[in-house]
């Protein structure tokens, strides 16, 4: 197996970089986006925008009566599947757009999954159609609003949906050449289109979780004992994001390769037991 370009970040130590990984280049952070979008959610509720428990419908062409909260797809309780129904392809989310976004959210049948906040199902489809209220209810593109409410009050400045191409870090073919990553700048960008570099999402991870700039955590957080933690993985990129209620941290990154061994890679710099 190819040792992967493998970057490092935690607290107290030097960056522990490997196999032309950069800590000041653009990466793929797949779902750690959603870490964003749902801060951008209770930022949002602060201002008095909207309300987490507004039905979807108040923001969305949903069919009334569905029961689904913005808080529910914040915490993945809306019942949604954990992919938009069609994709496929080589580049999945290409053609889901806005406006594929919305045919799905106008379907009676898309609310048909049981009754909402009973059970958890990860769902990147639910990302997106809160990641569509929150534009409605802000009446801002989703950077533009993400920008304002979350990475700007943080002093977070390298997280974008559109690097610049002479500062992205992408994952190489056998041959050297650069992997085209998939499209995710869509409808799907508020579940998984995030670019950052590794210092910029190591930032994210500290002044939300360590400084706690905003408060508690947003709903998006996973947490495992003390450990509060996310992840994201696309085709070809892999993070972890943890930290510890003692200050302890670490942010993971590499190009290829399973996500289990990159969240593996974060444990281990929290000193945390890793199972498998």
């Amino acid at each position: 197996m190819r040792p992967l370009p493998t970057c490092l970040l935690s607290d107290g130590r030097p960056a522990r970089v490997s196999r032309g990984h950069d800590p000041d280049r653009f990466v793929e952070i797949g779902s750690l986006t959603k870490v964003v979008t749902s801060t951008a959610l209770l930022r949002l509720a602060e201002a008095k925008t909207l309300d987490p428990q507004d039905p979807v419908e108040r923001w969305l062409p949903a069919p009334a009566g569905t029961g689904v909260t913005l808080a529910h797809l914040a915490a993945h309780t809306s019942g949604l599947p954990r992919l938009p129904p069609g994709l496929s392809g080589r580049d999945p989310y290409a053609g889901f757009d806005e406006t594929a976004l919305r045919a799905l959210v106008g379907r009676p049948q898309t609310w048909d999954a049981g009754e909402p906040g009973r059970r958890e199902e990860y769902s990147n489809f639910g990302y997106a159609v809160l990641g569509a209220a929150l534009v409605a209810a802000a009446g801002q593109p989703y950077e533009r609003l993400v920008r304002e409410h979350v990475l700007d009050p943080l002093g977070i400045d390298a997280m974008t949906a559109h690097p610049p191409q002479d500062r992205r870090l992408c994952a190489t073919g056998w041959f050297g050449r650069p992997r085209k990553p998939w499209t995710m700048d869509g409808a799907i960008l508020p579940a998984g289109g995030l670019w950052a570099t590794p210092r910029a999402a190591a930032r994210l991870l500290t002044r939300l979780l360590v400084d706690r700039a905003f408060g508690e955590p947003a709903p998006a957080w996973r947490r495992s004992g003390d450990v509060v933690w996310h992840n994201g993985a696309t085709r070809d990129a892999s993070v972890f994001a943890g930290a510890t209620p003692d200050g302890r941290w670490a942010l993971a990154h590499r190009l290829g390769g399973p996500h289990s061994d990159t969240d593996a890679l974060g444990a281990r710099a929290l000193r945390l037991p890793v199972r498998g």
